[in-house]
């Protein structure tokens, strides 16, 4: 008997070769009918035939799909049949029946690797071969759904090679794959020096050429440029700091496959893991003793920022140089977005580069590269963007208005929320520039026509002076919707709370631990334990505060919060002395000066409980960082250093209730710490005040709330060390979950 199935698919199922895997396999059960993608990313099956065969079909929907889809809901509603003769591949709709997601950016599969390689292959040293499997999506879409003449490659029509390739059904990498080209139709590299004047030869063999002379080549990649040069020479590196003006932030890597990692990394299982993953990320990975790489490249941290070579492009530029790894960090002037077009790069990167491997394929959202870490073993994002970005986080319950978020100031992602959906965009960085504050409108208008969503409510964070909160403020009002601002650590808690799909009714302890956060109360949050629910929450336990003497210059020289800590304790002379004695003072640029500065603005100086500040002040202290030239320098490198170290005996962290909550005494410690200081390892110093910190406040946190769940987020929730501390604080009393 004949019967018939209209199947409506959501997930990740445009742009990864789903219509053409479909069609196989309705053709492999005998069955007739279409497929076609739909207007909000979503796939339209409709299968007639024999029953059983229906049965096996959608089996093998689930069991068979190409490697990069992702099912997530499967809609099957019993129809007539309507006599088709055939099964077809048709052309895209514009209805919306249920959204799903927009493809990320994919790595290079294998299988176009070795058709790059291949000197018989008709896309041998092809720099821009992908398939239905891999290359480009997300960074090269317009509007969905995702065809062809919806993405940069519309400028590209299909040779008739690939043409026949593109029609024929049994090419399973290639049927009707929206990205393929070769050679003869595909986008074509140029070399151009800062004028734009092209050089002769094989662009990619003289972009290597001249990286290995130790110039620097602004590279045209997928979402956006890199700045390439060789990790090994100290001269290189040191040229490349002073044009990027960044004196210490660590340079990514890029290495042509793991045999490269290995040789200048210790990487284990797991960082390969991630590492060879379709989203291709940067993951942090301990640098191997003796490596070739500058210790220029990463001062003070111990770590190298490693990804594997993702596209044929520059996995043939690699294969060109000495080293077979380089530099390859975000091409960008200090502090702005990602460069992304050719005009741009010539006119931005002008002094920063000395030449610039270009393209002519539009990259139509730009997206940098995506990094990861282990911490305590767990996989771990610091920056969510390639490979990653936009695919979308399913909720444990029910949206009950559309949103559009727009997150808070420092590192930032936006994000629109629908139905069980919150959709982030791409990282986009520190909105405090106007270029960024525009990045990010771009970035949600994106997603907002992606997924025909008009706002209900508009969020931003609490801060009211934060650019993001301001835009929030206008976007709301021009839209007629409400403005919802939500405290900055309560979002860290919820956002872990959904990412481990708690249900609506949860109620959690929440550590949420970064640098800053407007709080409640008119001082600066950071270090916070707090009883929450997805609506609400409780400020049971913190850190205690410490004083910001300067307020943002005491974020660039920690010594300052040292300073303020002692006069607040000793008084502003015996403060000084002090601090001469420990070696603060020199430490200031200011010196004297600044220190007595320092030591009176102490009593009106604002207040933070910060986790991350108190990490800076330990790390000033121990000599290990005074000076933060990138956001989180001091705890990183304080982390770094307490590699391989231990508890220090005697060293205790306390707490202690204050106006009706408990406060862990980080002062008392400094104290402590203070006596110790040249007497203990630094490492084991660093160890101990890391552990202890993370071990004190969820020990007062659980205490106070009595809660058997313990999320952990914020910008610290990535240090091994205060997680050991806040699992070995919670073992045998609460289960620790953190984001994922």
């Amino acid at each position: 008997m004949r019967v018939a199935r209209r199947v409506r698919i959501v997930g990740l199922v445009q742009g990864v070769g789903f219509r053409p895997f479909v069609y196989r396999i309705a053709v492999l059960h005998g069955l007739a009918g279409y497929v076609l993608n739909l207007g909000g990313s979503e796939v339209e099956v409709w299968v007639e035939g024999d029953e059983r065969e229906i049965e096996g079909f959608l089996r093998d929907l689930h069991e068979e799909k190409p490697p990069p889809a992702r099912i997530e809901e499967v809609y099957v509603e019993e129809v007539e049949p309507k006599g088709f003769s055939q099964f077809e591949i048709r052309r895209s709709g514009r209805r919306v029946y249920a959204f799903s997601q927009i493809p990320p950016d994919f790595g290079m599969c294998e299988h176009c690797l070795r058709e790059v390689l291949d000197p018989s292959s008709r896309w041998y040293r092809y720099p821009f071969n992908s398939c239905a499997w891999c290359g480009p999506r997300f960074s090269m879409i317009y509007a969905v759904p995702y065809d062809r003449g919806n993405t940069a490659m519309r400028d590209f029509p299909l040779c008739s090679e690939c043409l026949r390739e593109y029609e024929d059904p049994s090419n399973v990498r290639r049927f009707h794959a929206q990205g393929i080209s070769c050679p003869k139709c595909g986008p074509r590299l140029t070399l151009v020096d800062p004028e734009g004047r092209r050089l002769p030869g094989d662009p990619i063999a003289e972009a290597a050429r001249l990286v290995d002379r130790g110039y620097v080549v602004a590279v045209k990649g997928v979402g956006g440029f890199h700045l390439a040069a060789l990790a090994t020479d100290d001269e290189v590196v040191r040229e490349l700091r002073r044009r990027k003006r960044r004196p210490q932030k660590p340079f990514a890597l890029m290495a042509l496959d793991e045999d490269v990692v290995r040789e200048i990394a210790a990487p284990t299982e797991a960082h390969l893991e991630l590492m060879r993953g379709p989203e291709r990320p940067i993951v942090l990975v301990p640098k191997r003793p003796r490596s070739p790489v500058s210790d220029l490249v990463a001062p003070g941290l111990g770590v190298l920022g490693v990804m594997l070579a993702y596209t044929p492009l520059h996995y043939l530029l690699l294969s060109e140089t000495r080293d077979k790894f380089l530099i390859m960090t975000s091409g960008n002037p200090p502090g702005l977005p990602i460069v992304k077009d050719n005009r741009e790069a010539l006119e931005k990167l002008r002094g920063i580069a000395d030449y610039f491997l270009l393209h002519n394929r539009e990259i139509v959202n730009r997206v940098d590269d995506s990094v990861v870490r282990l911490t305590d073993g767990e996989p771990m994002l610091i920056r969510r963007a390639r490979g990653y970005a936009p695919a979308w986080f399913k909720l444990p319950f029910k949206l009950r208005r559309r949103v559009v978020a727009l997150g808070a100031m420092l590192v930032n992602t936006g994000a629109v929320g629908f139905d069980r959906y919150v959709v982030p965009t791409q990282y986009v960085g520190d909105c405090d520039r106007v270029e960024n504050l525009e990045f990010l409108k771009q970035a949600l208008e994106f997603l907002r026509k992606a997924y025909r969503l008009k706002p209900e409510v508009v969020v931003s964070d609490a801060h009211p002076r934060y650019p993001t909160t301001l835009l929030a403020e206008r976007m709301a009002g021009e839209e007629g919707v409400p403005h919802v601002k939500v405290q900055h650590h309560h979002a860290h808690v919820a956002s872990a709370m959904a990412s481990n799909k708690l249900p609506l009714d949860s109620e959690v302890l929440g550590i949420a631990i970064d640098g800053v956060g407007y709080g409640l109360d008119g001082t600066v949050w950071g270090g916070e334990a707090l009883y929450a629910s997805y609506t609400r929450f409780d400020r049971v336990a913190h850190l205690e505060y410490l004083p910001l003497p300067g307020g943002d210059a005491a974020t660039e020289r920690p010594a300052r919060i040292l300073v303020g800590f002692l006069a607040e304790r000793v008084g502003e002379e015996e403060a000084l002395e002090e601090a001469r004695r420990l070696g603060l003072v020199e430490k200031l640029p200011g010196g004297e000066v600044e220190a007595r500065i320092a030591a009176r603005q102490a009593p009106k100086a604002p207040r933070c409980s910060s986790m991350g500040r108190f990490l800076d002040a330990v790390s000033a202290l121990l000599g290990v960082c005074w000076l933060r030239t990138y956001e989180g320098e001091p705890a990183m490198r304080l982390e770094a250093v307490a590699r391989g170290g231990g508890l220090v005996g005697g060293l205790r962290m306390e707490y202690e209730e204050r106006d009706g909550r408990l406060v862990v005494l980080t002062g008392e410690f400094i104290e402590s710490l203070i006596e110790l200081v040249g007497r203990e390892p630094v490492r084991d110093l660093a160890y101990t005040a890391q552990y202890l910190a993370g071990k004190a406040l969820a020990e007062a946190g659980l205490e106070a709330s009595g809660a058997r769940i313990v999320v952990v987020s914020g910008g610290a929730a990535v240090n091994d060390y205060i997680v050991k501390g806040i699992k070995e604080a919670a073992q045998g009393r609460a289960k620790v979950l953190m984001p994922n």
